[in-house]
């Protein structure tokens, strides 16, 4: 049996973050609960305080196929690098210069997003095909795969 799965991301500014994943990804705001238009409206009508409404936040495939990642704040900021993080699939078939000029531009649409530009790896064949390794906006690794 499979289980699905859900990445969360502990971080300062859960509503900030999930807007920049949602436009890395293709991904969507989760929508409020049934019933309400805005999820100031559902948090309101739930009794949370205006200084908790930024607490937490999600993005959903609206494909239905990946999975939640889900953002909540947390009061410490990052302090080590990340042992677990999101390869990003930005040029899939793709190979040598065609495929590291596709994520060239991710690269380049991602930082003027807010992520910061680490580093690129040149492919290395058979078995390395090449990236760019980019932090998001709290500072979290990911590549461009």
């Amino acid at each position: 049996m499979t289980r699905e799965i859900q990445v969360t991301f502990d971080c300062a500014d859960p509503a900030a973050l999930a807007a920049f994943w949602a436009e890395v990804l293709g991904y969507r705001i989760q929508a409020p609960p049934a019933g309400f238009d805005t999820w100031d409206a559902a948090l309101e009508a739930m009794g949370i305080p205006e200084e908790r409404r930024n607490d937490a936040s999600a993005v959903i495939d609206p494909d239905g196929r990946g999975p939640r990642i889900f953002f909540q704040r947390v009061p410490e900021g990052k302090t080590a690098k990340n042992r677990v993080h999101l390869d990003v699939r930005s040029a899939p078939g793709q190979a040598g210069d065609e495929r590291m000029a596709s994520h060239e531009a991710e690269a380049a649409r991602l930082v003027a997003l807010g992520a910061t530009r680490v580093r690129r790896v040149e492919p290395e064949p058979p078995l390395g095909a090449g990236h760019i390794v980019m932090l998001d906006p709290e500072g979290n690794e990911f590549c461009l795969d």
